[in-house]
């Protein structure tokens, strides 16, 4: 099983997740709650936690420049 040297993560949190996206955490919470964007919820209870796989946010991002780029007519945040 071949694995990655590199030190990038995984996943990130909101926070950082927004950040990469270039909006803010409150907006990336609302797609989140909205289901727009992709997301792994982990644990239970309080020590719940919502974390953004970079694999999956990468795919999502390119989805939604084929969407900007086929017109304004069906595109989402």
């Amino acid at each position: 099983m071949a694995t990655e040297s590199n030190d990038s993560p995984l996943a990130l949190r909101l926070r950082d997740a927004a950040k990469a996206l270039g909006i803010s955490p409150r907006l990336l919470w609302q797609l989140t709650h909205d289901g727009h964007i992709p997301c792994v919820r982990i644990g239970t209870g309080k020590r719940r936690t919502v974390l953004y796989p970079v694999d999956q946010l990468l795919s999502w991002l390119e989805q939604q420049v084929e969407v900007a780029k086929g017109g304004d007519d069906d595109a989402t945040h």
